[in-house]
């Protein structure tokens, strides 16, 4: 007797209660801590990041332990609940190296498996906040391209983010994946000017460091490629979280702003505009959510989702951003308005992960369909 095949599962792209109480925890936390003149401050300084910040919601809210089992020193949560801190991260733009540490770098280590050695003793200081790991590929390194992303002895890599506030670099090498300690004599992190000033990229030089082997090649090629699926598939949750915070922000100052004694945001044009706007972002909501789940269920199709979710919400991040900028009028310009911040990390995130040309070519080949 031949048995039906099961249909899958169908995502769930709401949100539960607990996830909601996380996502006030962190936005009360970042209004505090975060705040837009904060954070154009922090950028001005050339030093972004506040250890303080980062200690709260890595170690306070426990934010950076999400995604590790609780047998390591974790939440035991899942990639659904970190997709709400990253949403919230967005939102504020805060500079806070979750992305990289507590999603990257540590999906990379669980790849590894094993409840002893090097790779579990630092997920629990990853879970813990105490220390912070990037991988050492440029930022934008597609999941498809993990396989040749390798350091050689003696190389650079160029474009590494949060690497000048890393405590470790995982460096992967034709001889297999490396924790590197950013300290070592070996290595040098020469910081680059990037146009998202909220996340720094570095050039990270490698001279004889010495590092730990944590697995051999054909082992770290696929942990790189996990790591870099799943932050690919949660920065669409950050490009979320920062067209809401432009289209918010846009409503609220366009019935605020009046011309001609009535409310810009009357005037039929910026309506039509916004409600666009709106739509475009109830799609990426479902698409960043959808990633979310598929990541979180180990989902065969999640390579799928987290193409789409990165095809549709690179666009309407850089769309958001562009309006919120053009809406606000002379405002929008100024270095003391926040909307550059919003529109440079759009810009910054549409090639981080991959371009979303690229991803529509891995649609295209996991669908098979002939690319256009």
């Amino acid at each position: 007797m031949t048995v039906p095949a099961q249909p899958p599962a169908t995502p769930d792209l709401l949100y539960s209660q607990d996830e909601e109480d996380l996502r006030s925890a962190v936005r009360a936390l970042l209004a505090d801590r975060a705040d837009a003149p904060t954070v154009i401050a922090a950028t001005e300084s050339g030093t972004p990041y506040d250890p303080q910040l980062w200690g709260s919601l890595a170690g306070g809210i426990g934010a950076a332990g999400l995604l590790v089992p609780e047998g390591l020193g974790g939440q035991g949560a899942s990639h659904r609940e970190a997709a709400v801190v990253l949403e919230e991260l967005g939102r504020s733009v805060a500079p806070a190296p979750y992305l990289t540490s507590s999603v990257v770098a540590t999906e990379t280590l669980l790849a590894l498996g094993g409840q002893d050695g090097p790779s579990a003793a630092l997920l629990r200081d990853l879970a813990s906040g105490a220390r912070t790991a990037v991988l050492a590929v440029s930022f934008a390194t597609q999941p498809a391209g993990a396989a040749t992303a390798l350091v050689p002895s003696g190389g650079t890599v160029r474009g590494v983010a949060d690497a000048v506030v890393a405590d470790v670099l995982l460096v992967p090498t034709p001889e297999g994946l490396y924790a590197v300690e950013a300290a070592d004599p070996g290595v040098a992190v020469r910081p680059l000017v990037p146009l998202d000033l909220t996340r720094p990229l570095a050039a990270v030089t490698l001279t004889g460091a010495a590092g730990t082997l944590l697995a051999d090649a054909d082992t770290s090629a696929g942990a790189v490629q996990r790591g870099l699926l799943a932050g690919a598939g949660l920065l669409a949750s950050e490009q979320l979280g920062i067209a809401e915070w432009c289209l918010t922000e846009t409503v609220r100052y366009t019935r605020e702003r009046h011309q001609f004694n009535r409310p810009v945001g009357s005037f039929q044009s910026l309506k039509h505009r916004m409600a666009q706007l709106w739509l475009e972002i109830v799609s990426a909501r479902a698409a960043a959510r959808n990633a979310a789940d598929a990541l979180a269920t180990g989902s065969p199709d999640a390579p799928l989702a987290v193409a789409l979710a990165q095809v549709h919400c690179s666009g309407v991040a850089v769309h958001a951003a562009e309006e919120c900028v053009q809406l606000h009028g002379g405002i929008g310009m100024t270095w003391e308005h926040p909307a550059h911040l919003y529109l440079k990390r759009a810009k910054a995130d549409s090639i981080a992960c991959g371009t979303a040309g690229s991803f529509r070519q891995s649609v295209a080949e996991l669908v098979e369909l002939p690319a256009p």
